[in-house]
């Protein structure tokens, strides 16, 4: 597998007053096209700053982010905005649905910016809900489905077209132990049946477990990146001991 993005050598600091806050202190990594990649550290770690560096939601202070061959941080607004409609979808932990929209309009939504046509749209969205177990749901709106229905309209509109990467932001969190299980299970099929790029962020270790790779971040540094499943494993129950 090639590289699909390049990280050099990455650097964030945030002035608050007088103080200056180094957030991320020089990471540099490769993620491979079709890899389900974790990045797994604790609140204040960096890990979400790292996120939305590589999603091009922020500019780094220091260091190269190459995805696909582009620097996206030599890239202005809308050229970021217009390769992220292109190339990338989210997974938030919040949904992030717009609430006066159905199921069906909330998943059809990003494919209006690239200049798809209703029927089409309509099309997709609606074999994409089905695809996540909700095509039952398609003319509820986000007051109408529980938790756990909300979130797999959010992995419907963040697959729909089949973006390159995909990106999932603590997707689980507000999910029970069942749920959580069912929607990792979901993303992560969904990726490798279409040999797309995951990035998942998270605290949580169980999360961790449906990934390729994990890459341990803390203090704005990687600590260390389990290769294997068996490391993966080992590093989960070190984290759960401790």
């Amino acid at each position: 597998m090639s590289d699909i993005i390049e990280i050099k050598e990455l650097k964030k600091i945030y002035k608050m007053g007088n103080e200056r806050v180094e957030a991320l202190k020089g990471i540099s990594l490769n993620i491979k096209k079709g890899e389900c990649c974790c990045i797994l550290g604790t609140s204040g770690s960096g890990k979400s700053t790292l996120l939305n560096m590589i999603a091009g939601l922020e500019k780094p202070t220091k260091g190269q982010i190459i995805i696909k061959g582009q620097s996206i941080e030599k890239m202005n607004e809308k050229q970021v905005t217009k390769f992220r409609q292109k190339h990338v979808g989210f997974v938030f932990q919040s949904y992030n649905l717009l609430p006066n929209l159905t199921a069906l309009e909330n998943v059809a939504m990003p494919m209006i910016f690239g200049g798809i046509s209703k029927r089409k749209r309509e099309k997709e969205a609606k074999q994409m809900l089905q695809a996540v177990g909700l095509g039952d749901r398609l003319h509820h709106k986000p007051s109408q489905m529980s938790g756990g229905q909300q979130q797999r309209v959010s992995i419907a509109r963040a697959f729909v077209g089949t973006p390159e990467i995909v990106f999932a932001d603590e997707a689980t969190g507000n999910l029970d132990t069942k749920t959580t299980m069912e929607v990792m299970e979901l993303i992560t099929n969904m990726a490798n049946e279409n040999n797309q790029t995951l990035i998942m962020v998270t605290h949580d270790t169980e999360t961790a477990v449906y990934a390729d790779r994990v890459i341990h971040v803390r203090d704005g540094l990687i600590e260390r990146i389990d290769e294997t499943k068996d490391d993966i494993l080992k590093g989960i129950n070190y984290k759960q001991e401790a």
